[in-house]
């Protein structure tokens, strides 16, 4: 009998197989279709290579301005998609991850098709594998919920429009979560004439509420409708030439028409095959897999890490569940989850990342200051024509401490990487200001609200803050004028 047998081969699978097996447990690694699971075949790899595109048709438009003669942007999607499928294959031949697995001794089944309990300690698969195993993870991701709705079956999930084989000339996106923004974006890059839906008062409604706002307006600045609140869906139709939505609000019937309908509707555990049953595994409330702090189903022996468990659906604490659901398989139950600091980012047209607590979940306890630095305002994002944005620090007043960044706009991504690392080590808005970082960057923009966030709470930021942008742009007022009981306070170790 195997020590650890992991389901699903994705970051979670992927993380939780190498964790096993370096712990000196016989491991096996089975995944319905192939290495790399949902991020690498149909998640952040293609979408991240096709906001790439619609990142480069952006640019194109763009050199005009910096006097180089180029004509419109042409693209051919079929050339695109035989380079996500290069980009793909690149990076799964290359994951040093795979290497390490391999090095480990893992026993790796591809392609073996939906997995499922025949009892507590044996998993069949549909190309007829019967695994039995001490202990058993399950790492087998989600898939887009489906909606009971009349004509469902017309509509598209995000997974088949990225497999289209021409750019539709017009697109329903139904849910303003990160995929829909991110699929509308990117097919509005494409010049599709695009619609987006969200039935709640605004997308992005797990972001912070100036990120969703900024977000939505270069949306319809751009060209694209975007209706939040729009109603209830009543059903989709076919049409001659794509769908139609027919919905309602205020008892006002009205309908919606596209070549494609795309429904991000969000997300469930993908467990419909598992036969969760026979292994004693319990569903929670909202249909996931239930675990305790050690990521322990109902059944004590099996584990579950990832989408699977519902927590938090995204790479970086998948990863981090699989490491420690491995952990606590081998050595029992020793290790529990711990919160860490709540990271997203979208790959959208404008980008916007955050780090953190919004400025909303703060507030509720802890008394904040927030310093936003507008892009319309600071030199490299001037230089680069990038001026679209801002970046916003949420700060604790009595500790000086990050709480959270949200930044739109050019680069987002990465600066709200480094504030991750500041709040992550407990900085202090003044010590942030302090760091020499280079000049003109976008990074510095993060300096630049840190500095002003230690100025309006009288911290003395030292020479670093004279640099800010030169100061002729305003954003600091006489940044070495602090009391001493500024100072005073700014050396109080946290």
């Amino acid at each position: 009998m195997t020590d650890v047998l992991v389901i699903g081969a994705g970051p979670a699978g992927a993380l939780a197989a190498l964790r096993a097996a370096d712990l000196g447990a016989r491991t096996v690694l089975v995944t319905s279709s192939t290495f790399g699971g949902m991020a690498a075949n149909d998640g952040p790899v293609p979408v991240r290579t096709l906001a790439h595109a619609a990142r480069l048709i952006s640019d194109a438009r763009q050199l005009g301005e910096y006097g180089i003669a180029v004509g419109e942007p042409v693209l051919d999607y079929p050339r695109l998609l035989a380079r996500l499928r290069e980009v793909v294959g690149d990076v799964l031949a290359h994951s040093s991850l795979r290497e390490q697995i391999d090095a480990a001794g893992v026993t790796v089944h591809e392609n073996v098709g939906a997995a499922r309990f025949a009892d507590p300690h044996t998993v069949i698969t549909e190309a007829g594998l019967h695994l039995q195993a001490d202990k058993i993870i399950i790492c087998v991701g989600g898939v887009g919920r489906r909606l009971s709705i009349p004509g469902f079956h017309l509509t598209s999930t995000h997974s088949s429009a990225l497999a289209l084989t021409l750019a539709p000339p017009s697109m329903l996106v139904v849910g303003g979560g990160a995929t829909g923004v991110q699929v509308a974006s990117i097919f509005k890059a494409f010049g599709s004439r695009v619609q987006l839906f969200e039935a709640g008062p605004r997308i992005l409604s797990t972001e912070d509420e100036d990120i969703a706002a900024s977000v939505a307006a270069g949306f319809r600045g751009a060209g694209m409708i975007v209706r939040e609140s729009f109603g209830t869906i009543e059903s989709f139709e076919k049409t001659a030439t794509g769908v139609r939505m027919n919905f309602c609000k205020d008892g006002k019937r009205q309908s919606a028409e596209a070549a494609i309908a795309v429904v991000s509707a969000g997300w469930v555990a993908d467990t419909a095959g598992l036969n969760l049953a026979a292994a004693g595994v319990l569903p929670d409330h909202r249909g996931f897999v239930k675990v305790d702090e050690y990521l322990r189903t109902s059944a004590p022996h099996i584990f579950a890490a990832g989408d699977v468990t519902g927590r938090v659906m995204l790479v970086p604490p998948a990863i981090q569940e699989g490491f420690i659901a491995a952990t606590n398989a081998v050595f029992g139950p020793t290790q529990p989850i711990t919160q860490g600091i709540d990271i997203s980012a979208g790959f959208t047209d404008p980008e916007y990342a955050r780090a953190g607590l919004t400025e909303v979940k703060a507030r509720e306890t802890h008394d904040v200051l927030t310093s936003t630095v507008h892009f319309d305002s600071t030199m490299r994002t001037i230089i680069d024509g990038r001026k679209t944005g801002f970046c916003k620090l949420v700060v604790e007043r009595q500790t000086a401490k990050i709480l959270g960044c949200h930044v739109v706009g050019e680069r987002a991504v990465e600066i709200a990487q480094v504030a991750a690392i500041a709040i992550s080590a407990g900085m202090r808005v003044d010590e942030l200001a302090r760091v020499p970082l280079a000049f003109p960057t976008y990074t510095g923009n993060l300096a630049y609200a840190a500095a002003d966030a230690a100025r309006r709470l009288d911290l003395h930021v030292g020479w670093q803050a004279t640099k800010v942008e030169g100061n002729p742009i305003g954003i600091l007022r006489d940044p070495m004028k602090a009391s001493p009981t500024a100072i005073r306070s700014a050396a109080v170790p946290s």
